[in-house]
């Protein structure tokens, strides 16, 4: 199992009305992107943000429910993907110390697990076949791509959005432009 920590939620710009969720491997710093709905993606942005919603969404209702009959989520893990759909499970702890492992939703599962601020985690295979590094080997201090061909960049630009590392590519198309203004 790899730890995870959630580095980047934005509207997806390849699924209109979803959400790319990126996740980090904690060790070796792989990417790992999710295309999450808009519900979802709030039920995740506020729990983060320490957001009180006038009334309780579905997430919220269940973790106080979970946590009224003395039960704790212990852990999230992104189990498996298959045709480029994740798996999870959520491991549950009883006050009588019995473990229940439910299949979940990964973005359900990270819903509950930001809220009871417990472990995210993939298994190895996921991080493996879903995870990617940041081509970031040749930016200087300042972050520029001097070094890269504007075909290079263009390259580079196809790979990150096909990833959905929103972020990053953001960085990459103002290098871009920047190139075709000088």
């Amino acid at each position: 199992m790899i730890d995870l920590s959630i580095i980047a939620l934005s509207e997806s710009l390849s699924k209109p009305g979803n959400y790319a969720l990126i996740l980090e491997d904690t060790v070796g710093k792989r990417r790992i992107p999710l295309i999450i709905g808009a519900s979802e993606a709030q039920a995740i942005a506020v729990a983060m943000e320490k957001m009180q919603p006038l009334r309780p969404f579905t997430h919220d209702l269940f973790y106080q429910t979970l946590k009224q009959a003395g039960i704790l989520l212990k852990e999230a893990v992104i189990t498996r993907v298959r045709d480029e759909i994740f798996y999870a499970t959520i491991s549950l702890l009883t006050p009588a110390g019995e473990t229940i492992k439910l299949d979940a939703r990964p973005s359900d599962a990270i819903a509950l697990a930001v809220r009871f601020d417990c472990p995210l985690r993939a298994s190895d295979d996921v991080v493996d076949t879903s995870g990617y590094f940041v081509d970031d080997k040749t930016r200087d201090k300042k972050g520029s791509y001097a070094e890269y061909t504007m075909a290079e960049l263009e390259e580079l630009l196809a790979k990150i959005i096909k990833k959905e590392d929103y972020e990053s590519a953001a960085r990459v198309r103002d290098a871009i432009e920047r190139r075709k203004r000088e």
